[in-house]
């Protein structure tokens, strides 16, 4: 989503690879290595503008929460995915407005809409994850 140029006045985009990222690690948890959240975060990190390391440190700690949750779980229902989503993106959300922006910055309402947004998203996400995971044991 960041590769596609809209000028937005309001930062309101959901971050798409953290939602893919999260989609993949809870609907299919051996998909991806433990060093993909690094590589894909010093990714975004270089097409957002965001201070490089940033992403790639709070993905990996997202990451990283996501297996904390998974090794103390024996099953989930999506719900429980969707809240442990939530939280991971709020996590990264917050703590990267944090990093990127003074605190003196008045962005708490829009970042507060940005996670709102993001949240309400992470199903379509998980769904598409869902389509192509599907397509990928098929094959």
């Amino acid at each position: 989503m960041t590769i596609i140029p809209v000028v937005a006045t309001l930062p309101l985009l959901p971050p798409f690879g953290l939602l893919m990222l999260l989609s993949w690690r809870l609907l299919a948890p051996l998909a991806l290595r433990r060093w993909a959240p690094a590589l894909l975060g010093l990714f975004d990190d270089c097409l957002s503008g965001q201070p490089l390391g940033s992403a790639m440190l709070l993905w990996t700690l997202t990451f990283f929460l996501v297996d904390l949750f998974d090794q103390r779980t024996i099953f989930r229902a999506f719900a429980q995915d969707w809240l442990i989503a939530a939280v991971g993106i709020a996590f990264c959300l917050i703590a990267g407005r944090f990093l990127a922006t003074p605190l003196g910055a008045q962005v708490d309402s829009v970042l507060v809409i940005q996670i709102i947004v993001s949240i309400l998203l992470f199903p379509l996400a998980a769904r598409a994850v869902a389509w192509v995971d599907r397509r990928r044991v098929a094959e």
